[in-house]
């Protein structure tokens, strides 16, 4: 009987202590089951995302990826999970993600945080991207992507269109998931102090829960200057707040740009740059520079975008997240914009020392009292041109569901939108009184799109804007894109096709606009744009393939005169880019080139050929400790007439009166990376006045910086 009671005791003791691991047993299986019906395989949280760790961070394309944190080594057991349709199974694995978000769609952009050194070498932010931008050469100043076909066509306040690479937009701003805060400083310096270049960053994140979290993103660039004129202050600020949960989700943000930048109108003529007479560079005489021309510019935008999620079926236990069962998801996103320009200056004359070529002599001679600017419609001594808008836009949605996100047709999107314009300016019938003209209009248009995939072979989209009344009545826009993969051994190739047409209004500040140096009032006829790109890549050994085709009717340009024209007939440019990278043991060459032709030099100008190399050597100093690059970047383009830059217009213009280009620009540096910290070191124009006749412009009228020296540090925190 002791014996029997003995056993039963025995029996007891062993159930108590297996009982919680039965019951989590259960509950892990409900988990992997769940996990298993999103295809997720046999881990419950997922496999990660290729070319990135478990904890979110990008990983070394082609080498071998850096080990984690030995903090990161501690996993801790989430009370909560993420549950929601943006995010699948490979994604909530991650340890930090961030996002964009569709400005019209119910959809997001997923992106790894990049902590590596792929591209921390690379300071200027646009160069990350293709061929890169020309530029006027300072950090911070403005910039013109040289594939035509990377530029932003967005009709809103094209002054501020040049800053591109540097505003915080809807379109750019970040939205973070942190299972842990998350940190990252960054700060970069380079020239002497009177002369010096600065960029400041400052990122935190973090998470109130699994599906809430806020950031703040500050970045401060700019030049003092290594020209005469040329100081420049650029300050982005982004406040996010994000709410992903399983049937409710809200995007908000908060953004503010200010640019403050001297304009100094290019100088007196290209000889200057080569000229060893100036002390160089802020000795190189400049168009404006006793003009004291400034700009100035304000953009404060607010957008809330929020969506609900209606199931079609009961929910059950099971489903994980409605992104596999059949559902409806309304929305709504109001947007809140204002952008303001200032341009002051005062009329001054300048030099230009080689402005007349005498036959007779055989020699240059000085040409003087030269003015950049020709009219002075309002004060004949000093300009205050000030020009704002605001954009009121308020949009509601639908998309529904027929299945699942991963099905044959996914998702079928339609909406509804209305923007309220207001222009305000200085007219010609009211200028005396200095009182501002408003002019206000509204534009409607619907929209639509309908994807889907076809399992992990397949993904195609279709979508359609039309505005049936306003200001942009008949404008229309329609794109249409397939994407195809096959796999060898589990390696893929990938194969994209898009289609885009659009009928649009041309901006309204290019056909109505008064200031002291230009005023026009013009009618034009609607653009057309019909545009062709296929590319094809093989990820696994760095290869990519893509070309373009554009035909563009009525194109609206900026001509000779600084005038705004517009072409009456089409202009067809073809685009070619490949880019390959080689990878010898820890030998890395990085290659980027494009090739562009167009069918009208005046009106649509770019350089018949453009590259962007890399070429460097990295490897392990202590392994998986500090890992060190050391190497040369470099960039060139064809000769061709460039577009130079109007500082009153704050735009890119046509000019036929010199070429510049055929220049090689390089860049030696040494970039590291110790744990969670990064360090730069970099020679600018390494090859100042070693070869080539000195004038190195990638705009016409603006010089690059000369050789210079740059160092910079990025520290990130996260647990």
């Amino acid at each position: 009987m002791k014996m029997r009671y003995s056993i039963r005791a025995v029996i007891s003791i062993v159930a108590a202590m297996l009982l919680p691991l039965v019951v989590y047993a259960q509950i892990d299986a409900a988990a992997l089951a769940r996990a298993q019906r999103g295809g997720q395989g046999n881990g419950i949280y997922g496999a990660t995302i290729p070319g990135m760790d478990n904890t979110g961070m990008e990983g070394q394309e082609g080498m071998e990826g850096e080990s984690a944190d030995s903090t990161d080594a501690k996993k801790k057991r989430e009370k909560r999970a993420l549950e929601s349709y943006y995010f699948a199974d490979t994604v909530r694995a991650l340890k930090n993600w961030k996002w964009n978000i569709d400005t019209h769609y119910n959809r997001v952009d997923i992106q790894p945080l990049d902590t590596t050194l792929s591209d921390w070498r690379i300071d200027y932010v646009f160069y990350r991207k293709g061929v890169g931008d020309m530029a006027l050469g300072g950090l911070g100043q403005s910039s013109q992507a040289v594939n035509w076909f990377d530029r932003r066509q967005d009709p809103d306040f094209i002054f501020a269109r040049s800053y591109d690479a540097y505003t915080a937009r809807i379109d750019n701003v970040p939205f973070y998931n942190a299972k842990t805060p998350l940190t990252n400083l960054m700060y970069l310096e380079s020239g002497q102090k009177r002369y010096r270049e600065e960029h400041f960053e400052i990122v935190h994140s973090q998470n109130i829960s699994p599906s809430t979290s806020f950031n703040v993103n500050y970045k401060s660039r700019g030049t003092m200057g290594l020209y005469d004129w040329q100081r420049t202050k650029n300050h982005n600020l982004s406040v996010a707040v994000a709410h992903t949960g399983k049937r409710y989700s809200v995007h908000a943000a908060y953004m503010n740009n200010s640019i403050e930048t001297r304009e100094n109108g290019g100088v007196v003529g290209e000889w200057a740059i080569a000229d060893t007479t100036f002390e160089m560079p802020s000795g190189v005489p400049m168009r404006l520079a006793s003009a004291e021309a400034k700009n100035r510019y304000r953009n404060n935008a607010f957008f809330i975008k929020q969506a609900i999620a209606i199931p079609l079926q009961r929910v059950t236990e099971y489903d994980f997240s409605l992104a596999d069962i059949p559902s409806v998801y309304v929305g709504h996103q109001l947007e809140y914009n204002t952008w303001s320009k200032v341009y002051t200056d005062k009329r001054a004359t300048y030099t230009n020392q080689r402005g007349h070529y005498n036959e007779e002599t055989g020699k240059w001679e000085s040409v003087g009292d030269l003015t950049y600017y020709d009219d002075w419609f309002i004060d004949p001594q000093t300009s205050r041109d000030s020009i704002s808008e605001r954009l009121l836009s308020n949009k509601v949605f639908v998309q529904v569901q027929p299945w699942d996100r991963d099905g044959v047709v996914s998702t079928i999107d339609g909406g509804i939108g209305v923007d309220l314009h207001t222009y305000s300016y200085l007219n010609l019938e009211n200028y005396l009184s200095g009182q501002m003209t408003k002019d206000k209009r509204t534009s409607w248009y619907i929209y639509g799109a309908t994807g889907g995939k076809i399992k992990r072979y397949a993904d195609w989209g279709f979508n359609i804007k039309y505005h049936p009344s306003g200001y942009r009545g008949g404008d229309l826009s329609l794109g249409a894109d397939v994407t195809l993969r096959a796999f060898i051994r589990e390696h893929p190739l990938i194969l994209r096709g898009r289609f885009s047409q659009s009928l649009r209004t041309p901006s309204y500040w290019q056909e109505n606009l008064f200031s002291n140096h230009y005023a026009w009032f013009n009618s034009f006829d609607k653009e057309s744009e019909t545009r062709f790109e296929v590319n094809f890549s093989v990820p696994d050994i760095a290869l990519e393939l893509g070309a373009w085709q554009g035909v563009i009717g009525n194109m609206v340009y900026y001509g000779n005169d600084s005038r705004v024209a517009q072409h009456s007939g089409n202009v067809s440019l073809t685009s070619l880019y490949a880019r390959k990278d080689f990878r010898f043991a820890g030998f890395h060459l990085d290659h980027r080139a494009l090739v562009q032709i167009t069918s009208n030099e005046s009106v649509l100008p770019v350089p018949t050929f453009s590259a962007y190399l890399s070429y460097y050597y990295e490897f392990w100093v202590v392994r998986d400790v500090l890992r060190v690059q050391i190497g040369i970047d470099g960039r060139y383009n064809t000769a061709y007439h460039a577009p130079t830059y109007n500082p009153a217009l704050a735009a890119f213009i046509n000019q036929r009166e010199v070429r510049v280009g055929n220049y090689p620009y390089l860049d030696a540096f040494v970039s590291a990376k110790w744990k969670r910290m990064r360090i730069l070191l970099k020679l600018q124009h390494l090859n100042d006045n070693l070869f080539g006749n000195g004038e190195y412009f990638q705009v016409a009228r603006y010089p690059l910086n000369p050789r210079m020296f740059k160092f910079g540090i990025s520290w990130s925190f996260y647990d």
